[in-house]
Order: C-alpha cells, then structure tokens, then sequence
C-alpha cells in the first residue's frame, strides 16, 4: 500500500503531465485538504521528491493568493552539460544528493542502468570511511570524473 507521501506525489505529477509546459501550479492549504493531512505534509513532500537534483525548479508566493509552482527541467545533450552539471554539484555532494543526480541523469537517459549502477557503488554513503565533509568533497571529485568521462566520449 502506498503512503501519502507517494499518493501527493503522484498528484503533483499528474497535474504537470496535464498542463501546458509541465508546471504545476498548487495551494498547499488546498492540496492538504483535498488529501485530509497537515499543510507540513505537502512542504515534506516538495522538498524531498521535487528537489533540483531530480529535475524540479520549485518558486513560492506565500501570502493570501500564494501558491507553489513546480517545473520539471529537462537536460539536454550539449557539448556544456557537463559543465552544467559540474556547476550544480559544486565541490561538496552527500549520498543523497549524489544518488538523487544519478537518478535524474539516468531517467533522462544520459546514462544507462550499468553506468548509473556503477556510479552508485563508487558514490555510496560509507565511501572510504572518512570524515563527513572529506567524504562528500571526495564523492563529488569522483562524481565528477566519471561524468566528465562518460560526457565527454
């Protein structure tokens, strides 16, 4: 049985399927009533399944008309995604962050299951058993030089 937390994200996908453009444009008191939870549902929701890693560009307008507007971007294959890329990763990347990258790059079909796989193994959280802040400088380096090489070829 799927939660609630699926059940709103779903919801929110199937709005962006059925607009012009892909935006979904919702009131999050609206949404927590249509689906009978606390409007703090909806924030967790949003934060965690429509993040800039997996494709989404999120904007708000709080306020009596506000409303929270979702984008999904799509990538494109240029000669600068992977400079695009390497620009959104920065010098530090958690697992979280990395596996969500991974993820959107594989959905996008910028990479395939294996190389996505592999990109996992090399990325995962007990990466080399370091510190916090080393681990994540180590994994976006090496994040970065597989992509670099798999973009670039």
């Amino acid at each position: 049985m799927r939660n609630i937390s699926d059940i709103i994200e779903q919801h929110i996908k199937k709005i962006m399927t059925s607009s012009d453009g892909g935006i979904a444009e919702i009131k999050r008191g609206e949404l927590a009533d249509m689906f009978n939870c606390v409007p703090s549902q909806i924030n967790y929701v949003i934060s965690t399944r429509f993040t800039i890693e997996k494709g989404y560009v999120v904007e708000s307008k709080r306020g009596g008309g506000g409303f929270i507007r979702i984008t999904k971007v799509g990538l494109e294959l240029k000669p600068t995604l992977h400079r695009a890329i390497l620009d959104l990763m920065g010098s530090s990347l958690t697992a979280k962050e990395a596996e969500g990258l991974i993820h959107r790059l594989h959905e996008e079909s910028v990479l395939t299951a294996r190389e996505a796989r592999m990109m996992r193994s090399v990325v995962c959280i007990d990466i080399l058993g370091l510190t916090p802040a080393t681990r994540d400088q180590i994994r976006a380096n090496y994040l970065s030089a597989m992509l670099v090489a798999l973009l670039k070829g």
